[in-house]
């Protein structure tokens, strides 16, 4: 059994659809051992609640710096044997202290069709920007801000009277449609990076 850490600052619906996903397929190669969420006031922790996932809750503000920060972080994810971090709405870039210690096992999910609008407020850029098309990608973590190599993109269209509420619903769609899926091929090894590159191990099974 492999046991994912989900990293979330805000609502928590991509978490959420990961639970459910991997609930639903009764699955014994795969479980979210742990929510770690750096925003006390976060939906995120009711949803933990709900299911009743260990959640971890962390403040940056009262730590000195990152590796501080993040090395009390790695002490609560060796403390449940994490094997995989994924990045569900997490507003933080991640730093040496994680990536280290899970480099080649780290996955986020932005709602962008990366290079394009990294960052944040990807929905924003793309309105501002007049694109006609966008969407999500899915890709192992670097160092970079959302630079790591990319596993899944899928793609949806900017209607001519688009706000930001409705991309942001059609965004939340492909999320929850891609997210669990790719997560679990990761996990499993199906689908690995090596030499900074994304690898298909074997043929993917769906979710």
């Amino acid at each position: 059994m492999k046991k994912i850490a989900v990293f979330a600052s805000g609502s928590g619906s991509n978490y959420e659809a990961i639970i459910e996903a991997f609930h639903s397929l009764d699955s014994q190669q795969v479980e979210v051992s742990l929510l770690v969420c750096d925003k006390p006031q976060a939906y995120v922790i009711e949803r933990a609640q709900k299911w009743a996932t260990p959640t971890f809750v962390i403040s940056a503000k009262e730590y000195e710096s990152k590796e501080a920060f993040e090395t009390v972080i790695l002490k609560e994810l060796e403390k449940a044997n994490i094997d995989f971090i994924v990045l569900a709405g997490y507003m933080r870039l991640l730093g040496s202290t994680l990536l280290q210690a899970y480099m080649g096992r780290i996955l986020n999910i932005h709602p962008s069709l990366l290079p394009a609008f990294p960052g944040k407020d990807a929905l924003g850029q793309a309105l501002e920007y007049g694109v006609k098309v966008t969407g999500i990608t899915i890709h192992f973590v670097d160092e970079g801000m959302d630079t790591g190599p990319i596993v899944l993109q899928d793609t949806v269209t900017i209607d001519l009277h688009e706000t930001k509420t409705s991309l942001a619903q059609k965004i939340q769609k492909l999320e929850h449609q891609h997210y669990p899926a790719t997560i679990l091929q990761c996990v499993t090894g199906e689908i690995v990076m090596e030499e900074r590159k994304v690898k298909w191990v074997q043929k993917s099974n769906e979710l």
